[in-house]
C-alpha cells in the first residue's frame, strides 16, 4: 500500500476497533490504539510474509503480539483479510464466537496465546531457532509493551537471541510510557529500552511509532544478515485518537460514557495521523 492508503486504514481501524469495543463494552482501547500503526505496516505494509489462503505454510512469517490484551487491533484486519467471517467481529467475547479478549491460537491467524506478560519473546525465540534449525527463511515478529520489558523473562530471551545470533528475531516495542497502575517512569523507571537491547547484542533502530514512513525505515532493518536480532523501538502514544484516553492510565481497560462515546466517535472521524 502507498503511505496514503495505509494513513486511511490507520482511521478506519480505530473507528472498528472502536465499534467492537462498544458493542459489549469490552477490550483494550488505548493499547490497541497505541500499537495500531505498527500493526498495518506488518500487514498492509508488505512486511509480513503470509498467506491468507494457507494460514499453516510452513513459510510463513510468525507474529505473536505478547502484550496480548491489545490482540483485538488484529481482528478487523484477520475478517477484511479473509483469516475468517466478518461475521465473527459482531461475536466478540461473545461465548459463540471465535474471538476472545486476548490472544488465543485457537483464533485463525494467531500464533500463540499471549496476555501472561514476558513470554512472547521466548516462544518467538522457539520459531526463530527451530528457522536456523530447518534452513528456512521465514522471520518471528514479535510486539511487546514497555511495560512488559520489567519481566525478567524478556531480558532472559533477549540473551539466547543474543547468543544463538538469531537475526531472523524482530521484537517490536511499543513505548508508550505507561502501564495499567501509572507512567513507566513512575513504576519503574527503565532509562533507554534501546541500549539495553543493544547491551545484550542487539541491532537497534528508533521510530515514530506512530508514522508509516518512519516505521517502514525502521523495517528496513530487518533484512540484515548480521547475526544480531532486532529491536525496533516504537515510540507511541497510549490512546492515540481519543483525546480524553490518551497518556491517561485510568483508561487502561475502562469504558467511556455515553458523552465520550459521541466525542470520542467525532474525533475518529478526523485522521489523527499526519504522514
Amino acid at each position: 500500500m502507498k503511505n496514503e492508503d495505509l494513513i486511511k486504514k490507520s482511521q478506519e481501524l480505530r473507528i472498528k476497533l472502536f465499534d467492537l469495543v462498544m458493542q459489549d463494552k469490552r477490550g483494550h482501547i488505548p493499547s490497541s490504539y497505541s500499537s495500531l500503526e505498527i500493526v498495518i505496516n506488518l500487514y498492509y505494509g508488505g512486511i509480513l510474509k503470509y498467506d491468507a489462503n494457507d494460514l499453516d505454510n510452513p513459510n510463513r512469517d510468525r507474529f505473536i503480539i505478547s502484550k496480548g490484551h491489545a490482540a483485538m487491533v488484529m481482528y478487523p484486519i484477520f475478517a477484511e483479510l479473509g483469516f475468517f467471517d466478518e461475521s465473527e467481529l459482531k461475536k466478540f467475547t461473545k461465548p459463540d464466537g471465535i474471538l476472545r479478549m486476548y490472544a488465543d491460537h485457537t483464533i485463525p491467524g494467531i500464533e500463540a496465546v499471549s496476555g501472561s506478560l514476558g513470554h512472547g519473546i521466548g516462544m518467538a525465540n522457539g520459531y526463530s531457532y527451530a528457522a536456523k534449525q530447518d534452513e528456512m527463511d521465514y522471520k518471528s515478529f514479535v510486539i511487546i509493551g514497555d511495560g512488559e520489558c520489567y519481566e525478567g523473562s524478556v531480558w532472559e530471551s533477549a540473551m539466547f537471541a543474543s547468543h544463538y545470533k538469531l537475526d531472523n528475531l524482530v521484537v517490536i516495542v511499543d513505548v508508550n510510557g505507561l502501564c495499567i497502575m501509572d507512567k513507566t517512569e513512575n513504576c519503574i523507571n527503565q532509562g533507554s529500552i534501546e541500549d539495553k537491547f543493544k547491551a545484550f547484542g542487539w541491532e537497534t533502530i528508533n521510530v515514530d511509532g506512530h508514522s508509516h514512513k518512519d516505521l517502514q525505515r525502521g523495517f528496513e532493518i530487518i533484512n540484515n544478515k548480521n547475526g544480531k536480532p532486532k529491536a525496533i523501538i516504537a515510540n507511541t502514544v497510549k490512546g492515540k485518537g481519543i483525546s480524553f484516553m490518551q497518556n491517561q492510565p485510568l483508561w487502561h481497560n475502562r469504558m467511556p460514557s455515553e458523552e465520550q462515546i459521541k466525542q470520542a466517535y467525532a474525533e475518529l472521524s478526523v485522521n489523527c495521523i499526519v504522514e
